[in-house]
Order: structure tokens, then C-alpha cells, then sequence
């Protein structure tokens, strides 16, 4: 449950109330979606999270099930 959030605060490290200036997350996204992380602004990025939130809460529900697996096993 609290995978998704934990993602979050780790990966907005240092950015936290302005996570478009995130260089990992500058670099998913262009990763992701082929958009020039140099050139992201606030709003390419709101856009972006926007018309992908299923994809991306579906990412960060995987990232919790992966998690939960490696802690398990020994």
C-alpha cells in the first residue's frame, strides 16, 4: 500500500515540492516517452503524469509487489 508513496519520496529526493526538477525523474520520463528530459518544464510533466496515471500507478504497484518479493526471500 505504502509502496507507490515510498517510491515516490525516494525517487524526488532533494526536489520533493517540485518534483518536475527531479533528474530521475526527468530521466524516467524521457525514458518512458521519448521527450527531451533537458527541455521538461512543469507543465510537460503534469501533462505527462496526467494522460499516463494508469500506466504509472500500475509501475509503482509492481515496484511494491518487487519490494515485498526480495524482502521475502533470503
Amino acid at each position: 500500500m505504502f509502496a507507490p508513496i515510498r517510491f515516490l519520496w525516494n525517487a524526488t529526493r532533494g526536489s520533493r515540492l517540485t518534483p518536475w526538477r527531479s533528474e530521475y525523474l526527468r530521466w524516467r520520463v524521457e525514458t518512458y516517452s521519448g521527450l527531451w528530459a533537458e527541455k521538461l518544464k512543469a507543465k510537460e510533466v503534469l501533462t505527462f503524469v496526467w494522460a499516463s496515471r494508469w500506466e504509472l500507478l500500475s509501475f509503482l504497484f509492481w515496484t511494491g509487489r518487487v519490494q515485498r518479493e526480495a524482502r521475502r526471500k533470503p
